[in-house]
């Protein structure tokens, strides 16, 4: 009697409640993961990047103005052969010359690594050409990596070629060093939400077995825990990338080097950070159910009496 009295007061479970927890949590917990990694092997989640340096038209504003180049040097001869059309053979060239200057065309910044690669077929756009990444070699992957975009590209140039004579602003570092300081912060906010999320996914099947207030507590603690870490990683992605990648295009536009900001990251991780905010909601809205629960359940028992 005492047994079935104890289950017929005990609360029902929230099925769709906790079906949504646990599917925000899960699809926040792979997206979180998908941020960590993409980029950790060449043409793994390449578009998923934080930032994209393209170096594909490096130089081509010295093409256009040869003014005071050594005719001998390496740039010298490209102006040389085709002297008295530089102007509208600017484009073709600037198509071919990152290749003849032994560098990439972009070098993509992730959280773990830098990946490089060309654009196929073309680098330059059109209404019927639209390039793609083809990857070609990313570096060890680890949190501390560092990408020292003057020394990379300069190691890559040809021998008689240096980043001076291609007017390579010193600014540009200014930017890559800015994006690096901040995925830093960004990893270990990261490393927070993904742990505090997957704990959050073992807190839903508890919440399954124990119906209370103090496990709905528990959960949203979890899931507010996920929330904020994820939240500081998508904010401080968001405002110090955009800030790098202005840096870069406003020092680098002359050089004919540009910047983008990786949309398809930044969806990523608002997309987690959103899913784990309605995990919130959703334990917030059990607390206060258990709690409504249990004053019907007070009120009975007087009225019993």
């Amino acid at each position: 009697m005492g047994s079935k009295g104890f289950l017929a007061k005990r609360p029902a479970v929230p099925v769709g409640l906790l079906v949504l927890s646990l599917l925000s949590c899960l699809v926040a917990f792979v997206l979180s993961l998908l941020c960590i990694f993409a980029g950790s092997k060449s043409g793994y989640l390449e578009n998923a990047n934080l930032l994209t340096l393209n170096t594909s038209r490096l130089g081509h504003l010295v093409l256009q103005e040869p003014k005071g180049l050594d005719p001998n040097s390496f740039l010298g001869h490209i102006v040389g052969a085709v002297e008295g059309g530089i102007n509208e053979l600017v484009g073709d060239i600037a198509t071919s010359i990152a290749k003849e200057l032994h560098i990439h065309d972009f070098y993509s910044i992730h959280l773990l690594d830098y990946c490089e690669g060309f654009y196929t077929p073309s680098p330059i756009a059109n209404d019927t050409l639209h390039p793609t990444k083809n990857v070609t070699h990313c570096s060890k992957r680890t949190p501390s990596f560092h990408f020292n975009a003057t020394n990379v590209i300069q190691q890559e140039l040809k021998s008689d070629i240096s980043l001076p004579d291609l007017e390579w602003p010193s600014a540009i570092q200014d930017g890559v060093g800015m994006a690096e300081r901040t995925i830093r912060a960004m990893f270990v906010f990261y490393c927070i939400g993904v742990a505090a999320t997957g704990l959050a996914l073992v807190g839903v099947v508890f919440g399954m077995l124990v119906v209370n207030k103090l496990t709905a507590i528990f959960n949203f603690m979890l899931t507010m825990s996920a929330f904020i870490s994820l939240a500081l990683a998508s904010i401080i992605s968001t405002k110090f990338i955009d800030k790098a990648v202005k840096l870069i295009n406003e020092a680098g536009d002359k050089a004919g080097i540009a910047a983008y900001k990786g949309n398809t990251f930044l969806g990523m991780t608002w997309a987690a950070t959103g899913l784990i905010f309605l995990a919130c909601v959703a334990w917030i809205y059990e607390f206060f159910r258990l709690r409504r629960l249990g004053k019907k359940s007070d009120y009975g028992n007087k009225e019993a009496r």
